[in-house]
């Protein structure tokens, strides 16, 4: 069975003696042993790709969403934004923490797509068969919370100059040129200082972004979708993954919304507080650029979703159906 979104069949196979593994892949043409630690240095570099990459092509909007967050009596909305951004600094401005994005991003790919595979292998198989499909939505929300903890620390000191980059006017215009003068005034402090609201951003929408997308193509299987997965074809099911995953990008940019305007602001001010952050911006400054990001996080998590399954296709990981209730569990119904 071909699928390229990576959702695993919640179904035991034996593993040694006695034992077993609730979420076992069909393995049939795949090119590695599913949860092996080859497989998920794979699936971290198909996440290093997709989120790497994506984040890079939409460094342009990234950049107004950020000043419309810092500097909302200027950058007033989406288009004078830009129109804003071209007057100032031409169209190169617009390319403004490029570097920063593409490195910090591709690491918290690495690690949000590869630690996801092996927290949900594992929390699954301490639970067992039954428990891991009755709970999977849970089970979806801890492994991608778990993964996206360890992602953050990788990010926290790219997002931290990107933002210095693109926000403070004047103060550095490269990766090369920020991260020096940053570590000189403010030591490893300014690389770190945003960590808790990223996780406060970053958690949140992790957790609804594979949950709410893993049960997005259960429900797009069962109701939307005329024919078994089974007989769709690779771009059928990659069409799948694009709209579940920009689905899931929607719900993605609202939870994550508030905290994303704190981490703007906290990292472009030397010596600001998260708490101190929050009380200035208030309840309707926290959601100032939200429509940006709307539309920014739907087009990327779909693509995202979309270039990770790509990359299971390309280099024939194993690709299990979706969730399916174990036979004991369908026999107690």
């Amino acid at each position: 069975m071909d699928d390229p979104g990576g959702r695993h069949a919640l179904q035991a196979r034996s593993v040694g003696a006695g034992g077993c593994r609730p979420w076992a892949a069909a393995a049939e043409e795949a090119s590695v042993e599913y949860g092996s630690a080859r497989y998920m240095l794979l699936c971290g570099l198909g996440g290093m790709l997709s989120c790497g990459l994506t984040h890079t092509a939409i460094v342009p909007l990234d950049l107004v969403k950020c000043r419309m967050q810092v500097d909302p009596g200027r950058y007033k909305g989406i288009l004078s934004g830009f129109g804003v951004t071209v007057r100032d600094d031409g169209l190169r401005g617009l390319a403004r923490g490029w570097a920063p994005t593409f490195f910090g991003y591709s690491l918290q790919g690495f690690f949000k797509f590869g630690l996801y595979e092996v927290f949900k292998i594992r929390y699954a198989e301490l639970l067992g068969p039954e428990k891991a499909y009755a709970w999977r939505t849970g089970l979806y929300l801890v492994a991608s919370a778990s993964a996206e903890f360890f992602a953050d620390i990788a990010l926290a000191p790219m997002e931290a100059v990107k933002v210095r980059v693109q926000t403070q006017a004047g103060y550095a215009s490269t990766l090369r040129a920020a991260a020096p003068r940053m570590y000189g005034e403010e030591g490893l402090w300014a690389f770190y200082k945003g960590v808790a609201p990223l996780w406060l951003r970053q958690i949140p929408y992790t957790m609804m972004k594979f949950a709410c997308f893993e049960r997005t193509v259960e429900a797009l299987y069962k109701y939307a979708v005329p024919k078994p997965q089974s007989q769709c074809t690779k771009a059928e099911q990659l069409g799948v993954t694009f709209v579940a995953g920009y689905i899931a990008g929607v719900f993605c940019a609202i939870v994550s919304h508030p905290a994303d305007s704190v981490v703007s602001v906290l990292n472009k001010e030397k010596g600001s507080t998260a708490l101190g952050v929050l009380r200035r911006l208030g309840f309707v400054g926290v959601w100032k650029g939200l429509l940006a990001r709307i539309l920014m996080i739907g087009t990327l998590t779909a693509l995202q979703w979309f270039i990770y399954d790509l990359v299971k296709v390309y280099l024939k990981l194993p690709r299990p159906p979706v969730a399916q209730a174990p036979e004991p569990l369908k026999k107690k119904k």
